[in-house]
């Protein structure tokens, strides 16, 4: 598969802005990226500002224009398109003259690329350049330009004071906006499942076979186990649509929104799909042709593929190499390493030193999102400082200037957002007439203010980076995964990509625990929490069979740790004997509450 054919790490999305232009960096380095399509307000500034930039006329494309957020999009990622295509032919054009871009390109490569090693400029003198300059042009391709949708930001629209009609719902509009956009590219879906979405799918030509048997709008799922990428491989599958990737994500996940398991470790997880990737592949496959032949469509000459990918927590070259190894894993996402390479990522001075500086306690699982899904953060981010000063002056809550999360009908016919001024308002006052305890009302009224403005937040970063115009609100939200901690300064490109190749080390000199015990630590924290929920609430016999499950789970996951790493990585173990150590209180908990 030619987007899978000499990098071995890909860069997930990165926040709604942070890496919407990463591709136009990376991809004509054959490194593939992730962008997200959530805004399309931000993505039209963007497309302004690479026009400015390359002195291209600009054509701006308003609310009032017919279906605006689809076009928008497939106006945007055809210019980056094009700019990546323009890109890859100077490259090409640099190897029949031993210029420095054929050469960057080539030291980026792992060691062990066939491309390096047919291209060697160490070795090689200049005769050579014209002997391969065929043979270069045929091989030096870009990294895929991939998109991310967020199945749930399917917002409903309203024009006029009338609903529209679901195909301009938020996610439908934006899938529209790449299927009609001329990338041969990836488009991944994340978040849990929708039918509804995935239906719609059905109405574009490029997500199935070509006459060639090519696929030229990918699928890819982002899973968090096996089950999920079974049930929604086999929907899809059945429709004549054809999953080419599914991307695990751990637990401690890229950064962003997490979507902890029930206590299922990403070991385990990995190690079911090394086992029944097959099985998967086999009962996809039967139900694809199926639905091909019902829709009359030919069945491609050749057998299309799946590829596995594996993401979160990642930090070390040891680690991203024992993923391709041991559980033949396809790719590896390093996502939030890259947050300190602005180079790549679009984030602004300030953030990249907040985030270099960032120590352990300064990253943490908040419940800031207003999706009610836990969020991974950095203290002292100023869209938290200004969301506290806003509490002190008497004014929760944040104007709600983009309304892509506008789910909450607690209090109004019209869906509202839960980090917005009206609804905090309207939840604080409730709160004051329930006459709560002093200890309970603060939590209540902690949760209630702790939401924040992330359809803001999380785009500004890459406006400030571009000295971009930001209204009315210039305060970021920034969300790296823990892993942030033990990257404590600014990086190059090439040293991030080094470092991931092990060609350098860029990670300070603080201990790291090895990425499956990191992502152990996040549930045996979480299950402490829930335990001491438990306590408050010891009637609720649905908790309880969830904890027992979780509990088992856990227990399953770190005895599967013992087997695997015990005979040749016994370091790791006595890591896992320490960690478990500083959790005594668990299983005196456990069993207290299994007497309940």
């Amino acid at each position: 598969m030619d987007f899978f054919k000499e990098h071995t790490f890909h860069i997930p999305v990165l926040g709604i802005g942070y890496s919407l232009d990463t591709a136009v960096k990376v991809a004509p380095y054959g490194i593939s990226s992730v962008m997200s399509l959530v805004d399309d307000t931000l993505i039209e500034d963007m497309r302004k500002f690479y026009c400015d930039k390359l002195d291209i006329p600009f054509q701006a494309i308003s609310e009032k224009v017919e279906d605006f957020r689809a076009k928008r999009i497939t106006t945007y990622l055809n210019m980056v398109d094009d700019m990546v295509k323009e890109k890859i032919e100077e490259i090409k054009d640099s190897a029949s003259k031993a210029g420095i871009e054929i050469e960057k390109y080539i030291n980026l490569l792992p060691d062990l690329s066939a491309l390096k090693e047919k291209f060697n400029l160490a070795d090689k003198g200049r005769h050579a350049f014209d002997d391969i300059s065929k043979w270069v042009n045929e091989n030096v391709l870009p990294g895929s330009i991939d998109v991310n949708i967020m199945t749930k930001l399917d917002k409903v629209n309203v024009k006029d004071g009338v609903e529209l009609p679901i195909e301009h719902n938020d996610a439908h509009a934006a899938l529209r906006g790449f299927a009609n956009s001329k990338l041969t590219s990836g488009i991944v879906f994340s978040a849990g499942m929708s039918p509804r979405l995935y239906s719609y799918i059905e109405n574009f030509k490029d997500f199935y076979p070509d006459e060639n048997g090519q696929i030229k709008k990918r699928i890819i799922l982002k899973v968090s186990d096996f089950r999920s990428a079974f049930v929604q491989g086999k929907m899809l599958a059945a429709k004549g649509l054809w999953i080419s990737e599914y991307r695990m994500e751990s637990g401690v996940n890229c950064g962003g929104h997490a979507f902890p398991t029930n206590g299922i470790l990403f070991g385990p997880i990995l190690e079911e799909f090394l086992h029944k990737r097959e099985t998967l592949y086999s009962t996809c496959l039967d139900a694809y042709y199926n639905a091909l032949e019902k829709k009359g469509l030919d069945k491609p000459a050749e057998k299309p593929e799946i590829i596995v990918t594996a993401q979160g927590g990642v930090g070390t070259n040891e680690e991203h190499q024992f993923l391709l190894s041991y559980y033949k894993i396809d790719r590896v996402g390093w996502g939030t390493p890259f947050m300190v390479v602005p180079e790549v990522i679009g984030v602004d001075k300030d953030t990249v030193n907040l985030l270099a500086n960032a120590k352990e306690e300064d990253l943490y699982y908040s419940g800031i999102s207003p999706l009610g899904i836990p969020f991974n953060s950095v203290r002292s981010s100023t869209m938290s400082f200004r969301k506290m000063e806003l509490v002190e002056q008497g004014k929760p809550g944040s104007p709600c200037t983009k309304g892509f999360l506008k789910y909450n009908t607690e209090y109004t016919e019209k869906p509202i957002c839960t980090s917005s001024r009206q609804y905090q308002n309207l939840k604080l006052k409730e709160l004051g007439e329930l006459n709560l305890p002093e200890a309970e009302y603060k939590k209540a009224y902690d949760s209630i203010i702790e939401k924040e403005c992330i359809c803001v937040g999380l785009g500004v970063s890459s406006e400030l980076a571009k000295n971009i115009p930001v209204k009315p609100i210039d305060k970021v939200t920034v969300c790296p995964g823990p892993n942030m901690a033990y990257f404590s300064r600014e990086t190059s490109f090439k040293d991030m990509v080094d470092h991931i190749y092990g060609r350098t080390n860029v990670l300070d000199d603080r201990p790291r625990p090895h990425m499956f015990l990191k992502e152990l630590e996040m549930y045996l924290d979480i299950y402490k929490k829930r335990i001491e929920a438990f306590f408050e609430n010891s009637d609720d016999k649905k908790e309880k069979m969830q904890l027992t499950k979780f509990r088992k789970n856990i227990f399953d996951g770190v005895q599967y740790y013992r087997d695997l790493f015990n005979e040749h990585k016994k370091d790791i173990v006595k890591e896992l004997d320490r960690l478990l150590n500083r959790y005594p209180v668990l299983h005196k908990e456990i069993e207290v509450a299994e007497k309940v």
